[in-house]
């Protein structure tokens, strides 16, 4: 039997209260692309009739409750050996009620998950926005910021949503979910308005940058582009190396991931890394007592695997060539991990 004067019981203990405190040491941040994930009520304003019980996919209630567990089991198990995710950046979200009937899923209760969104002017009514642990992130404030194209005024998209907030009462982290336009149409053509899109991001990190040199900042998304595209590098002006890193630059940890051959997306049995995670110089370069950055992930498990077919190896979606697959999402989710600089 074991009991408290058990010498087995006090070696569980120990075990379990040190993974505690390691945990706790550090912080998991992340981002996924959900795809898609709607209710089935008609939106007043933005086109999403594909998605209702009538519509060309179908989209029951039945197959809505799937997709939130789904999607709740697959954010559960993020990060999971360093805590779970605190903050996770999301994208094509069609309103905050998804958001809230997600955090509201029996596998993320224990995490305490809040909620903060922004209706976006994109046509299809799609959104970026957050979750994030009660419990550790303690919210400051919310922004949007939208993307306009001045020789297209009827342009629109999803706006960049920054997040403030003080994480374990330590670092205020300030983070700019993304989702940035799309290649439809083609690469030359598409391909200014990922400029545009990057510059935008710039602006808000420069913005940030010129109030506090030291400002921990953490930029995110489905960008559509790989690390190496212009619009990163040049637009953005993110650096691969480390070295390279001066206080007023991003580091962006993917671009050695990418050249690696590590991908969060596939297309035509070619992987893209275009949902990243940067960094600004100063979780690089931690002080005492605070946060620093240590390493970048893709979440591929095998669950979040198309296990069959010609699809095999690609993330597994919840349509695959038009057809109801009940999976999880067509992009594998990113994320970073924090530790604590003591």
């Amino acid at each position: 039997m074991i009991t408290k004067k058990n010498p087995l019981f006090l070696l569980v203990f120990l075990l379990f209260t040190c993974f505690c405190t390691q945990a706790q040491k550090n912080a998991v941040l992340g981002f996924y692309n959900v795809e898609n994930l709607y209710d089935t009520e008609k939106d007043p304003i933005a086109d999403d009739s594909e998605f209702l019980p009538n519509g060309a996919y179908q989209w029951t209630q039945e197959r809505y409750e799937h997709k939130l567990k789904n999607l709740a089991f697959a954010i559960s198990e993020m990060g999971k050996e360093h805590g779970g995710v605190v903050v996770l950046g999301v994208c094509e979200v069609e309103n905050e009620r998804v958001l809230n009937d997600l955090v509201a899923q029996d596998a993320l209760k224990p995490l305490n998950y809040k909620v903060a969104h922004h209706d976006s002017p994109d046509y299809r009514g799609v959104d970026v926005a957050f979750i994030y642990q009660g419990d550790r992130f303690e919210f400051i404030s919310k922004k949007p910021h939208t993307l306009t194209i001045p020789d297209n005024p009827r342009f629109k998209t999803r706006d960049q949503l920054l997040l403030v907030g003080v994480l374990d009462k330590t670092d205020t982290l300030y983070l700019i979910a993304n989702h940035w336009p799309s290649k439809r149409g083609g690469e030359a053509r598409s391909a200014p308005l990922r400029m545009a899109a990057a510059i935008l991001t710039k602006s808000i990190v420069d913005s940030l940058l010129s109030l506090n040199t030291n400002a921990k900042i953490v930029v995110m998304g489905d960008l559509n582009d790989n690390p190496t595209a212009k619009s990163i590098v040049n637009g953005l002006n993110a650096k691969g190396k480390k070295s390279d890193v001066k206080p007023s630059d991003i580091f962006n940890p993917m671009w050695k991931m990418y050249k690696d051959g590590i991908g969060s997306y596939a297309y035509q049995d070619n992987w893209e890394l275009i949902d990243q995670i940067m960094v600004s110089f100063a979780l690089l370069n931690a002080k005492p007592n605070s946060y620093k950055f240590v390493s970048a992930h893709v979440f591929n498990p095998n669950f979040l695997k198309t296990k069959a077919g010609s699809f095999q190896g690609y993330p597994f979606r919840s349509y695959a060539g038009g057809n109801y697959a009940g999976g999880y999402s067509d992009h594998f989710p990113v994320y970073i991990v924090l530790k604590f600089n003591d």
